[in-house]
């Protein structure tokens, strides 16, 4: 074993990791508010990871949007958009302007500009930009920019961090916008880096800090993780470095069993068990990513969901608690819906070939099913509303089938429901969809 891991192992201490997601790290203040947090924890080894700054992959979504439509005039103001607000993060950090993250933030800035402003790599099967490789290859900027703004803040605060490029340490396939890891040479890479890094570095103060959401296939190309996919990535981290608890600081206190964002009296909640935390996270809890939990799970990690605003809440412990009950309802809503319905052009029943041929025509697609239902004579999916996806899907699923869709619609998912949680949801709006098991109940609203 190596003497740093071996050391730790006698005293009970392990590498910790810790994740910041975007809203921690949306100002200056947010930053330097997390710097608070690190500082409290350097004691023992500390990796943390990091999403880019705020809103920065919704930004650059739409940077990405107007580079595939070919619209340079929106190219043009959607990367301003995402430049002026990291300089706006860097002057309220660094007072001397020729401090060299200026220049290193330039660099990653001029790099994402050049690529921009060239056309697309290629098309896909079916004649479409590929926005999976498209998108890994800019919308992974945010996160290469914000490290390297934090890291260069920690070093002005006193700390001794390394960054470390987590393109070469998870190693992923080439399924590129939801790649899946390559666990043993992601474990080798990650263990020869990271315990020696702490051997060579002992002492307080030393951090090793990456990104989330990001890896690399075999040929070195960029890949993502899907969307939130930083959670997942300090999961991989934690379960490769035999840690002992992985913790994950939100806008919130913790796992609560609503988004307090449009249920005002939405509570946190002190426990889940690890079954509870991967079935809210399957039905779009967006609080975690729904690879997180598994890793963690298979190796006895504790996950810790705490709220970065308030460091002295305890937050939410996920862990394997056997005998695990909730006494409220959890409310999952994922909006921007589209529910289409597919029949048979002669009213024939829709059989097992047809299905087939539907899910094939999904992953092609690469478009994921929220929630699905069958009659005899239709098959009906609610899906994310995705117009470079969706759109195209539409009409290829319409060339050999009757196809009708809804746009616009809100997906509820209820947990451990009541009927008076159901009717609070529902609320006197048109049901377009619902489908009810033991446990979960879900409803489409118009």
């Amino acid at each position: 074993m190596n003497p740093v891991l071996l050391f730790l192992y006698i005293c009970g201490m392990y590498i910790n990791v810790f994740k910041f997601g975007g809203a921690a790290l949306n100002s200056s203040d947010g930053i330097k508010q997390v710097a608070s947090i690190v500082a409290e924890s350097v004691a023992t080894p500390l990796l943390v990871v990091v999403s880019a700054m705020g809103k920065t992959t919704t930004a650059l979504e739409d940077l990405l949007k107007s580079y595939l439509y070919n619209d340079t005039e929106a190219v043009a103001g959607s990367f301003r958009k995402v430049l002026d607000y990291h300089r706006s993060i860097l002057d309220g950090l660094f007072k001397d302007k020729t401090h060299p993250v200026f220049t290193e933030v330039d660099s990653l800035f001029n790099q994402l500009r050049e690529y921009v402003m060239q056309p697309p790599a290629g098309a896909t099967e079916h004649g479409l930009p590929d926005y999976d490789y498209e998108y890994d290859r800019i919308v992974s900027s945010g996160e290469l920019i914000s490290s390297s703004i934090f890291q260069h803040f920690l070093v002005l605060e006193g700390f001794s961090p390394t960054l470390f490029d987590v393109r070469g340490l998870i190693r992923t396939d080439s399924t590129y916008r939801d790649a899946r890891v390559d666990w043993q040479t992601t474990g080798n890479l990650i263990r020869n880096s990271i315990p020696s890094y702490f051997d060579a570095h002992p002492g307080p103060g030393t951090i090793a800090l990456t990104q989330g959401f990001i890896g690399s296939d075999a040929m070195g190309n960029t890949t993502t993780l899907g969307r939130e996919g930083s959670d997942f990535s300090a999961a991989i981290f934690a379960r490769c470095l035999d840690s002992k608890e992985m913790t994950i600081w939100k806008d919130v206190p913790g796992v609560m069993n609503a988004d307090p964002k449009w249920m005002s009296d939405a509570v946190c909640l002190e426990s889940l068990s690890y079954r509870e935390a991967i079935e809210l996270a399957y039905y779009g809890a967006s609080i975690i990513h729904p690879k997180t939990v598994k890793p963690l799970e298979n190796a006895g990690i504790v996950l810790r969901v705490r709220s970065f605003s308030q460091p002295d809440h305890p937050g939410t412990i996920v862990t394997g608690i056997r005998h695990w009950n909730i006494s409220i309802p959890i409310y999952i809503r994922k909006q921007d819906q589209v529910l289409i319905s597919v029949s048979s052009r002669d009213f024939s029943f829709i059989l097992e070939e047809n299905l087939s041929e539907i899910f094939r025509i999904l992953a092609d697609f690469r478009v994921r099913v929220n929630v699905m239902h069958n009659s005899a004579i239709s098959f009906s999916i609610c899906v994310d509303s995705e117009p470079l996806k969706t759109g195209p899907l539409i009409e290829y699923l319409s060339k050999n089938y009757e196809t009708r869709y809804n746009s616009g619609l809100e997906l509820f998912t209820i947990r451990h429901y009541t009927s008076e949680a159901v009717d609070r949801i529902v609320n006197g709006r048109k049901i377009m969809m619902e489908l009810r098991s033991r446990n979960t109940v879900q409803v489409v609203l118009a």
